[in-house]
C-alpha cells in the first residue's frame, strides 16, 4: 500500500523541490497525486505532467485551494510536503494542519520560534505528523555513530566540534548566477538570520541526532564577507556552545569558504575514544580508540547495527548518498504514517520532527541575540 502525497512549491526546475520528490517515492511508500508546484499555472501544469500527475484537477493555483479541496477528497491526499522558501513555510504548514493533513517540511521550520511553538501545538492537537527534512539525520553512518555513542564505545562525550563551510554566496556573487543568493540573502524571505539560519540548523540537528545531547548555550560571532558589500544577513559564523551535562562544543558555518563546496564535519571526542564522519565521504565512518589506530567503518556490513543495515539499499562498497538520506528521512515519516493510518507495518526508523524545528529556531534566536549583545553566553 502506498501513501498519497502532495506538494507545494518546487517546481521550475527547483532543486530541492525534485530532492523532496525522489525522497518521498524512494522505496515505494508513497505516490505524488497531486501539488502546487509554482504560481505560474502555465508552469505549474508543466511539472505536473513531467512528474507523472495526469489529473490536471488535482493541480492547484494556491496552497489554500489545494488544502481545502484535498481534505473534501475521499481519496485525498495523506500529507503534504512543503518545499517553499523559508517565509511561506509556517502559512502553509498551518493551513494544512487545520486540514487535518500530515505535514513533512523542509527546514526552518518557520521564521520565528512563536511561529514554530504554535505549529507544534496544532500538530499535538490534532494529533497529525509533522516531519523536518535535515537531511544529513538521514545518512546511515550518522544512524551507526549514535548506536556506538549509546552503546558506550567513545565512553563520555567531552567535546564535539562541527563545521559546514561553503563556497556559493561568493561564487554567485562573481558568476552572475544570484537567484539562491537573492532570496536567501533578503531578510523578508529568509528571516533575521542567513548562514545561521540555513545551515547552523542542520549542524545543531546532526550533532542532537549524532550524540543525543542539546544545545543549552550559545556565545555566537557574526560576520558579513566581505565587508565592503554591506550585506543584509550574515554569511560566516563562529559558535561556542555548552550542551547538556556540562559537555562544551564548536560550531562553524560559512557561504564564503573557498575551496570549500558542501564540506559539512563533525567531530565526537570521549573519554574512550573518537568518531569523525564528513559529508564528502558519507559511506565512511571513522573511529579511533583511546591508544588504538583507526578503524573505518563503512554500511552493510555485519558489523553495523541492524538499524544502520536498514538505512543502506545498495550492497557495501556501492555509494549513496543525498537523495538516499532524503529517503530515510521520508522512509521514517511514511513508514509511521502507514502504521498509524492504515495498520501497515513497514518498519520503524526516527526521522526528525516539528520539535527538533522548533529547537532549531530557538537556537537561531539564542545566536542572533548573543551576537547582537555583543558574543555574550545566551540559552537556548
Amino acid at each position: 500500500m502506498r501513501l498519497k502525497f502532495g506538494m507545494i512549491g518546487g517546481g521550475n526546475g527547483a532543486f530541492i523541490g525534485d530532492v523532496h520528490r525522489h525522497g518521498a517515492v524512494m522505496d515505494d511508500l508513497a505516490q505524488l497525486v497531486s501539488g502546487c508546484f509554482s504560481r505560474n499555472m502555465g508552469k505549474n501544469r508543466e511539472t505536473a505532467e513531467k512528474w507523472g500527475i495526469s489529473d490536471f484537477d488535482r493541480v492547484y493555483s494556491s496552497y489554500q485551494e489545494m488544502a481545502e479541496k484535498e481534505s473534501a477528497r475521499e481519496d485525498g491526499i495523506d500529507f503534504v510536503s512543503i518545499a517553499t522558501p523559508n517565509d511561506t513555510h509556517y502559512p502553509i504548514a498551518k493551513c494544512f494542519l487545520e486540514h487535518g493533513i500530515h505535514v513533512m517540511c523542509d527546514k526552518p521550520l518557520a521564521l520565528h520560534a512563536d511561529e514554530g511553538e504554535k505549529l507544534a501545538a496544532l500538530a499535538r492537537e490534532k494529533n497529525l505528523l509533522f516531519g523536518m527534512t535535515y537531511t544529513y539525520t538521514g545518512y546511515a553512518m550518522v544512524k551507526q555513530a549514535r548506536q556506538m555513542i549509546e552503546a558506550g564505545e567513545i565512553g563520555n562525550i567531552l567535546t564535539v566540534v562541527a563545521e559546514y563551510p561553503q563556497e556559493w554566496l561568493l561564487v554567485q556573487m562573481v558568476s552572475d548566477r544570484s537567484d539562491q543568493a537573492t532570496w536567501r540573502m533578503d531578510p523578508e524571505r529568509s528571516g533575521p538570520s542567513g548562514c545561521c539560519a540555513d545551515i547552523g540548523t542542520h549542524v545543531e540537528c546532526l550533532i542532537k541526532k549524532m550524540t543525543g545531547l542539546s544545545v543549552e548555550k550559545v556565545l555566537a560571532n557574526f560576520e558579513k564577507l566581505p565587508k565592503d558589500q554591506e550585506l543584509p544577513l550574515e554569511n560566516n559564523v563562529q559558535i561556542l556552545v555548552k550542551f547538556d551535562h556540562g559537555i562544551s562544543g564548536m560550531i562553524w558555518t560559512s557561504q564564503v569558504a573557498i575551496g570549500h563546496e558542501t564540506d559539512l564535519l563533525i567531530r565526537i571526542f570521549g573519554d574512550k575514544g573518537a568518531i569523525e564522519w564528513q559529508h564528502k565521504e558519507p559511506a565512511v565512518l571513522r573511529v579511533t580508540r583511546i591508544n588504538e589506530p583507526p578503524r573505518i567503518y563503512t554500511p552493510t556490513r555485519d558489523y553495523d547495527t541492524q538499524e544502520c543495515r536498514g538505512l543502506s539499499r545498495l550492497p557495501s562498497g556501492h555509494p549513496e548518498g543525498f537523495f538516499e538520506a532524503f529517503g530515510n528521512i521520508y522512509r521514517g515519516f511514511c513508514a509511521e504514517l502507514l502504521k498509524e493510518k492504515y495498520g501497515v507495518d513497514c518498519g520503524e526508523y526516527d526521522y526528525p520532527t516539528v520539535e527538533d524545528g522548533v529547537h532549531g529556531l530557538r537556537f537561531i534566536d539564542a545566536c542572533i541575540e548573543s551576537n547582537a549583545k555583543g558574543n555574550i553566553w545566551v540559552d537556548v
